[in-house]
């Protein structure tokens, strides 16, 4: 079927530091023309990365530049790559343009997705925009400064049988393995989120970033990106209606812009 949509594929703050933070999942809108083949369930967009925004509100006093997605995940996944392949393979993963939810359970009511023109268009028209933006603002970040950050930012609920047994870790730290930042950055990222009172973390446990991640992370040429998976009952309701819990969110609040504050003083401390 054919696609459109109205809204501009993301939203974005040009900052003053060396650190841009991605948030390819909060986006809700679902272009009516689709929301009317989803099912009830989908409509209500449940696997968002809700309210990260809101979590993230000191990212201005950062001077962190920040993309924000606008579209839902349900419409096109911005942290798969563009072929849709696998980010792991042999473990149960959604595509590009899902069919189901994490759950398990079908997008469509019609139990039909979208053809591969369908797919190609919601990739033209959203998945290539906000990659366009990332790749230009790390490009004028890392000419500006010799060095550049990128944070991508996510939520999840904690017990997802689908993807991972028992609850899951608060703080998912992911560097690709590795790969997509210095080793010694991921270490002092880990120490503060192991120092994180009342949360639990991991580094490249069973979130080790996505297509973003992986893509863009080139710590040998001064880019080093690292994902954040965080638990949302960390600081929000993880069923219907969703809601931002204010005293819960205070208190993991402090640990994440600790992170942020330290991403941004590892690669302030190697400029060129």
């Amino acid at each position: 079927m054919p696609f459109t949509t109205h809204e501009p594929p993301f939203r974005f703050r040009r900052g003053t530091r060396p650190l841009l933070i991605s948030m390819p999942h909060v986006g809700t809108h679902v272009p009516p023309q689709l929301a009317a083949r989803l099912t009830d369930e989908a409509r209500q967009v449940p696997d968002t990365d809700w309210h990260l925004e809101r979590l993230y509100d000191f990212a201005d006093e950062l001077g962190a530049s920040v993309l924000v997605a606008t579209h839902s995940r349900y419409v096109v996944d911005l942290n798969r790559p563009p072929d849709g392949a696998s980010l792991y393979p042999g473990q149960s993963v959604t595509g590009l343009c899902p069919v189901d939810t994490f759950d398990d359970t079908p997008l469509y009511a019609d139990g039909i997705g979208p053809d591969d023109a369908e797919i190609a268009a919601r990739r033209e028209a959203i998945w290539q925009p906000y990659h366009r933006q990332l790749a230009d603002e790390l490009a004028r970040i890392k000419a500006q400064h010799g060095v550049a950050a990128l944070w991508d930012a996510h939520s999840i609920r904690s017990v997802l049988p689908r993807f991972f047994e028992g609850k899951l870790p608060d703080l998912n730290l992911g560097t690709a393995q590795g790969a997509s930042c210095d080793p010694a950055l991921a270490q002092t990222l880990l120490g503060i989120a192991r120092e994180a009172s009342g949360f639990t973390s991991v580094l490249n446990g069973r979130f080790t970033g996505g297509y973003i991640t992986r893509h863009h992370g080139q710590p040998a040429q001064g880019v080093h990106a690292v994902q954040l998976e965080m638990t949302q009952c960390s600081y929000m309701r993880e069923a219907l209606p969703f809601d931002y819990l204010p005293e819960v969110a205070a208190r993991v609040q402090p640990h994440v812009r600790r992170l942020l504050e330290a991403v941004l003083q590892f690669v302030e401390s190697r400029r060129s």
